[in-house]
């Protein structure tokens, strides 16, 4: 009680349950009296709970405490400010597992520097590179905001103070507020896991994000996520056309045939720019693209292949990559072999170049097409297990897991699926 005060309009309804409790302290009354006051203190603390016995104990010293708080502010009432005796018998507050700070105390832990351990580890469990600089930005972000990099002084009031921050911070890039769907699943989830690991190892004593969120409300939704046939043909268009003296071949090539790779195979643009000339390959009569990690980066981290499209293959791809120098179709990989800066900046100016001909920010430029293909094929009754199977989406039922998706079933389901019209005008629909 030394360092809380009670909100005014609660005041009276508790000194009349220190009086009840003078008469009874059956345990059951105390729970029902104290218990709203007690949790919340204990979740200040960064204590979910604590076992029944403790708990008894707990309640029956808050309510002496409480005893003790109300005589002192009678004696303050006549004039009496004198310290109160009572309030001395309570040590200083110490975090569960920190030792207490003195001259001797461990060198700070570093915000900054947690994320780089938990990386260690991260990195030997799987987790990608994607994450880890995701985390690494939201923690450097946080540190800038409070300027101070010790995570002894993080609490979970700064940690609101941060969040409040991002949402009211436009993005320095597009000049626009950051959703709040980011800050919540970007910033904050980074946040937790990064913290959960802390207190795991021993780094922190509590995790000042946990149980921090933002209630999303459900968007609206004002048109479909895949394009339209009439902006599918435009961007095909575009693309068969495309030529730019001013930029690099691959370049040039990437955005010739990504949408035409997008449209027929409903691939994520990411698996499909890091395509190298070994990953295309012909079996028992089919084109067939192997998507794979060792080119760069996948969503699930499997392997998948899939059989190319006819039109695809008339448009000219197949003698396209047949042609290119061996390694990969669309990208300059660095000296070291690095692969995701390039990619990252080549999904950006794919992003750009698709912008240009459809500007309806409602349709996310590119991912669009991944949302089409899944339309385009349960039109004509494609099975869902192929066609998940051709997207690399997980399968949705244990028994969906058995067996395996041939390249015959999937050239079967491509033979289906309808061709772009590339007459189809923008705006006809």
């Amino acid at each position: 009680m030394r360092d809380y005060a009670l909100p005014a309009e609660q005041e009276a309804g508790f000194r009349a349950a220190v009086e009840r409790l003078d008469a009874s302290t059956e345990s059951a009354e105390l729970e029902t009296l104290l218990a709203p006051i007690v949790d919340r203190l204990l979740l200040a603390r960064g204590i979910a709970a604590v076992d029944a016995p403790s708990r008894i104990m707990l309640l029956e010293a808050f309510a002496a405490a409480l005893r003790d708080a109300f005589s002192n502010r009678a004696r303050n009432a006549a004039g009496d400010y004198s310290p109160d005796p009572k309030a001395e018998r309570f040590p200083e507050w110490q975090p569960p597992n920190q030792p207490k700070a003195d001259a001797t105390s461990a060198a700070k832990v570093s915000l900054k520097g947690i994320v780089e351990d938990w990386w260690k580890e991260a990195k030997a469990t799987g987790r990608k590179p994607s994450t880890y600089e995701s985390y690494r930005n939201t923690m450097a972000s946080l540190v800038a905001f409070l300027g101070l990099d010790d995570a002894a002084r993080l609490t979970p009031e700064k940690v609101i103070d941060f969040k409040d921050h991002r949402l009211s911070t436009p993005n320095p890039r597009t000049g626009k507020p950051i959703s709040a769907k980011t800050v919540k699943d970007s910033d904050l989830a980074g946040l937790k896991t990064v913290f959960g690991w802390a207190v795991s190892n021993r780094k922190m004593a509590i995790n000042p994000a946990a149980g921090i969120t933002i209630k999303l409300g459900k968007a609206k939704k004002l048109r479909s996520k895949g394009f339209t046939d009439s902006e599918a043909s435009a961007l095909l268009r575009v693309a068969r056309a495309y030529r730019n003296p001013e930029e690099t071949p691959k370049t040039v090539a990437a955005k010739r045939w990504v949408p035409w790779l997008c449209a027929y195979t409903g691939a994520r643009v990411g698996e499909l720019a890091q395509l190298r000339k070994q990953d295309l390959r012909e079996e028992a009569g089919h084109w067939v693209i192997h998507i794979t990690p060792e080119a760069g980066t996948v969503k699930t981290d499997e392997a998948r292949d899939v059989v190319l499209h006819p039109h695809l293959v008339e448009e000219g791809f197949v003698k396209f990559a047949q042609d290119a120098a061996s390694g990969h179709l669309f990208l300059r990989i660095g000296k070291e072999g690095e692969v995701r800066g390039p990619l990252r900046g080549l999904k950006n100016r794919l992003a750009e170049a698709a912008r240009e001909t459809v500007k309806d920010p409602l349709v996310m430029p590119n991912h669009g097409w991944r949302h089409r293909f899944k339309t385009a094929a349960r039109s004509v009754g494609i099975d869902s297990r192929i066609l998940d199977a051709i997207q690399g989406h997980a399968p949705r039922t244990a028994g969906d897991d058995y067996g395996d998706v041939t390249v015959a079933a999937m050239a079967m389901a491509m033979a289906k699926l309808p061709r772009v019209d590339l007459n189809a005008e923008m705006g006809s629909e």
